[in-house]
């Protein structure tokens, strides 16, 4: 019996990848076995091929999901405009994504490792693409100006990897609220790259 009774592709499709992604974010992608996660899922480790072809491919679609979700959602949210409420909108957006992903955004950093040569070039393409949307933010304020920044890939690295660490030690009821973390990260990246 390949399928748990009742199971339906667009309710254990989801599962799977819910499974996954929780059980990589805990334990690790190289430590986690198709088995454990159709054990959480509730089915049997060969109705998992139903869904996905193999760990790799569950791998690259979780990175993918993510890093697509958060390119829409910046294109979004993004103003336009001017190159410092761009920039602020962009801190807040990201802190604001991100916190809501956890699990994604750990996998998304931590996990690189251990996708394919091809699979890494997919994901590298995202995230370039990501780099390249607050890289053109930073260039404009500086052509404007507005920005005292020798060098902007560096710059933009720099305010993603500041931007993402939140999720590291961010805990929801704790000392700060979001509001607050938002503010206080704006005011960090906006002295970083204000003119003097």
């Amino acid at each position: 019996m390949a399928r748990k009774t009742g199971s339906h592709s667009q309710i254990t499709g989801p599962k799977v990848r819910a499974a996954a992604q929780s059980l990589f974010a805990r334990k690790g992608f190289a430590a986690v076995s198709m088995r454990q996660i159709a054990a959480e899922v509730g089915v049997q480790a060969g109705a998992l091929y139903l869904y996905t072809p193999d760990k790799q491919t569950l791998l690259l679609d979780l990175m993918e999901t993510h890093l697509t979700e958060l390119l829409a959602g910046w294109e979004d949210s993004d103003p336009k405009g001017d190159a410092q409420d761009r920039l602020e909108a962009f801190v807040r957006f990201h802190i604001r994504f991100n916190l809501d992903r956890a699990d994604a955004v750990f996998i998304a950093y931590m996990e690189l490792r251990n996708l394919t040569d091809e699979n890494f070039a997919k994901v590298e393409a995202l995230r370039g693409r990501y780099e390249d949307m607050l890289e053109d933010i930073l260039r404009d304020g500086q052509r404007a100006g507005r920005f005292d920044i020798p060098d902007t890939k560096l710059a933009t690295l720099a305010v993603i990897a500041m931007l993402t660490g939140v999720n590291t030690w961010f805990r929801e009821g704790g000392r700060l609220s979001r509001d607050m973390v938002e503010n206080v990260y704006w005011d960090m990246v906006r002295k970083a790259v204000a003119t003097t």
